[in-house]
């Protein structure tokens, strides 16, 4: 096997700011194309949920002051600008995308740089800027769980999507981006991602390989390289 070869029995699920401020139609955020990338983001989510096996909700959570944005962002929010706001609706995950129906961000925590549990092997952390890596606790967690591999999915490629994959490469995960259920991805972006060794897939092909790596009687590993 390669070095960037994906290793599914040993990977986690990532999904970037699939929430209802950046995906609902006429949402203040909404980014186009992320609604149409859901119903593959929720396939993935469940094939992870069914096997038990890690998924990262990476969100965002923004102070009305703007203090915790990025410089590009923060005149817009002070100017009264209402995305991702601490215990709104437009903050929380989408609703196909929750582990139950009752589940909610805990933001107060979030803030705090604090994992929240949503359901067995399934937690969301916050990122406080593009990349999902940037100030959060989520490679020790990856580490903890004996992770080697990331299948990244969400919302939107130029931005958090395409950062998160740099910092995952830059600490040695093997990568995988779903190319099917990340909203904003483009020609020259694929072929940025192939340079530096992500694996392109589409969310079909990624079910299949888990079931193949199942039927063979892959086990999931839980040992460091």
């Amino acid at each position: 096997m390669n070095d960037t070869a994906p290793v599914f029995e040993r990977s986690a699920l990532i999904t970037i700011d699939v929430q209802n401020d950046f995906v609902l139609d006429g949402a203040p955020a909404q980014i186009p194309g992320t609604m149409e990338a859901v119903p593959n983001i929720v396939k993935l989510t469940r094939c992870y949920r069914n096997l038990g096996w890690p998924i990262v909700h990476v969100v965002r959570i923004y102070l009305p002051d703007g203090s915790n944005a990025d410089l590009c962002r923060r005149a817009m929010l002070q100017n009264g600008a209402a995305i991702a706001l601490p215990g709104s609706r437009g903050a929380e995950l989408v609703e196909d995308l929750k582990p139950s129906p009752s589940f909610s961000l805990d933001a107060q925590s979030l803030l705090r740089g604090q994992i929240q549990k949503a359901a067995d092997s399934e937690i969301v952390i916050y990122k406080p800027r593009w990349g999902s890596f940037y100030n959060t606790p989520l490679a020790d967690y990856l580490r903890g769980q004996y992770i080697n591999t990331l299948v990244f999915c969400g919302c939107n490629y130029p931005n958090c999507p395409r950062t998160s994959v740099y910092e995952a490469g830059e600490r040695d995960f093997r990568l995988v981006l779903a190319v099917d259920a990340v909203s904003g991805l483009y020609e020259k972006g694929c072929e940025e991602m192939e340079n530096i060794g992500v694996v392109l897939l589409t969310t079909d092909r990624i079910v299949q390989r888990i079931a193949d790596e199942q039927r063979a009687g892959v086990p999931r590993e839980r040992k460091q390289e």
